[in-house]
């Protein structure tokens, strides 16, 4: 059986106009600042407006680790807030944005799947609003006032080598991963060592996800430390004067964008921080303001729960001062099959025995999730070579976990495949047994948070940290960081730092690499084993397939 593309199902979308969509929540046209016919930001005007009233229900979605087989979070998400709104729901999608890196790259796109989209399709996967080329020129404005200042005769004595502050762009680009800056003569500058980051990974990016109104921003902007002096006292972006104008460029992109799904319901879409590099969670203004508006938020994590829903539940959730009701754990019978140890090219005989295999990873990420406090539903995305067989196995293994998995068809079937899901979730909100805490206290010592995370979450023996990561944590917690969160920089695809180790896997450490100071964020960074903050292009990348047909539409997007 043939089945049509995301984009042939997006581009056949009967559309409503943004101002109908709005209406819906009751927000106003006048409160709507329009990109075309099927987009808009929402006004701060209006966010302000309804800030004295009661927040609806938070449901998070959030996965199993990602397998080359496909998971679809973002597919399960979308499609839980169309079924909530069949089943007669006042409910909102929040979801990131996507990066250009990946689109362009191996991962494909990100606002859903099948019949459970968020469209405009081909925007959202592209330039959209513009907010994340704002938020690179925001981050590259910055590092150009640095090095302009180091150039007219450095007044705050900025030492050449301990600039920390990296250059970003929104693409997959290793050859930029560490350079040589400044050559070609006195007139270009002092060389020095620099390198550019992926703008999901940049800590500007962290700071409009997290930031509560352009005040706020503009406070966290100018706390980022962008390099210390020869007496090792840090340099911050308010010591350049670069926090003013970075806010002048963010002041459209501060404000969420609100677009639909397929089936004309409301969804923000608003951010986008990788959740390997970075704290891979939508914005709080966007998430906040939905709340003040719908009965039930959905919102999703990136990747797996060791990573994504970590950090939504130990970052997000602790910045903001929300708490989900609920999670959905998404699932597929394929990936348990492929950490049972069946080859992708094998996924379409059914396996039982692998299934069952499979499970451990799921299982691991079911008694984390419900380490937070809260209740955990697994939503088992359907794929059409699943078997009745193997479906039952995910039921009964969820079962022992003591959850309940619901065979979920939002991708074939939009809201009246996931009706069962919704419903299910409405139960056990209503249930009132959430009772949520993140797994470590403020108070606790920097290196103990991430060797909490590495036990407690990855199952790791220890977090390895040699001396010289210690001490610099040390001396952060000297100068006043030492009670903020932490941010693990790690593979998504294992609860390791090895990316084919799949399942729930023992005796192993996890290696801290590197520790940065994201102190406008409020956050601390570590990385781990080989990841990267700047990732790279795959042998055969997606762009070679993107092109415009002879209608001029997009062909090649996922």
């Amino acid at each position: 059986m043939a089945f049509k593309t995301d984009i042939q199902i997006a581009r056949e979308a009967k559309k409503k106009p943004i101002q109908e969509i709005g209406a819906k929540l009751g927000i106003s046209s006048d409160d709507l600042l329009p990109y075309g016919h099927d987009k808009a930001k929402v006004s701060q005007s209006f966010i302000n407006s309804v800030q004295d009233r009661e927040d609806g229900k938070l449901i998070l979605v959030t996965a199993i680790n990602p397998t080359p087989a496909g998971e679809g979070k973002t597919t399960t998400t979308v499609g839980l807030g169309d079924g909530l709104n069949r089943i007669g729901k006042n409910a909102v999608v929040c979801i990131r944005e996507a990066s250009l890196g990946p689109n362009f790259g191996m991962k494909g796109g990100a606002a859903g799947g099948g019949y459970s989209q968020i469209v405009p399709m081909e925007e959202m996967n592209l330039h959209f609003t513009g907010d994340f080329h704002a938020i690179t020129s925001a981050h590259n404005l910055l590092s150009a006032m640095i090095d302009n200042h180091i150039y007219w005769g450095n007044e705050l004595d900025i030492d050449t080598r301990r600039v920390v502050w990296r250059r970003a762009l929104d693409m997959n680009d290793r050859a930029l991963r560490q350079i040589t800056a400044s050559l070609g003569g006195v007139s270009n500058g002092f060389p020095r060592e620099a390198g550019f980051d992926i703008t999901v990974a940049s800590e500007v990016m962290a700071i409009l996800c997290l930031a509560k109104d352009l005040d706020d921003l503009q406070e966290r902007l100018g706390q980022m430390i962008v390099a210390y002096r020869r007496d090792r006292t840090p340099v911050f972006c308010r010591d350049i004067k670069a926090d003013g104008a970075m806010t002048v460029l963010l002041k459209d992109a501060m404000q969420p964008n609100i677009v639909q799904t397929l089936e004309n319901n409301p969804a923000f879409v608003h951010g986008g921080p990788f959740a390997n590099i970075a704290h891979g969670c939508n914005s709080v203004i966007a998430t906040t303001t939905a709340l003040k508006l719908a009965d039930y938020v959905v919102t999703e994590a990136g990747f797996g729960a060791d990573l994504g829903a970590e950090k939504f539940l130990n970052i997000k959730c602790r910045k903001a001062g929300i708490a989900p009701s609920a999670v959905v754990l998404v699932a597929t019978v394929r990936a348990m099959k492929m950490n049972g140890g069946v080859a992708k090219a094998d996924l379409g005989r059914e396996d039982v025995a692998a299934v069952n295999s499979g499970c451990a990873n799921l299982g691991r990420h079911i008694e984390n999730l419900k380490s937070f406090g809260v209740p955990v539903v697994v939503a088992i995305n359907h794929f059409v070579t699943d078997t009745d067989a193997e479906v039952q196995a995910v039921k009964d293994y969820v079962a022992t976990q003591g959850s309940e998995a619901v065979l979920s068809r939002h991708w074939e079937l939009g809201s009246e495949g996931s009706a069962d899901l919704a419903t299910k979730v409405v139960d056990i909100i209503e249930k009132g047994e959430a009772n949520f805490a993140p797994i470590y206290p403020d108070e606790m010592s920097l290196s103990d948070k991430i060797n909490t995370i590495a036990t407690k979450i990855y199952r790791a023996d220890a977090a390895v940290m040699d001396n010289k990561i210690l001490k610099q944590l040390a001396d952060w917690e000297e100068q006043g960081y030492g009670n903020l969160p932490v941010c693990m920089a790690k593979t998504q695809y294992s609860f390791t730092t090895d990316p084919e180790m799949r399942g729930a896997p023992t005796g192993f450490t996890i290696p801290v690499r590197e520790v940065r100071l994201s102190a406008g964020a409020g956050f601390v960074v570590a990385i781990c084993g080989e990841i990267m903050t700047m990732p790279g292009l795959p042998r055969v990348p997606s762009a070679e397939n993107i092109r415009l047909n002879a209608d001029g539409d997009v062909e090649g997007l996922f």
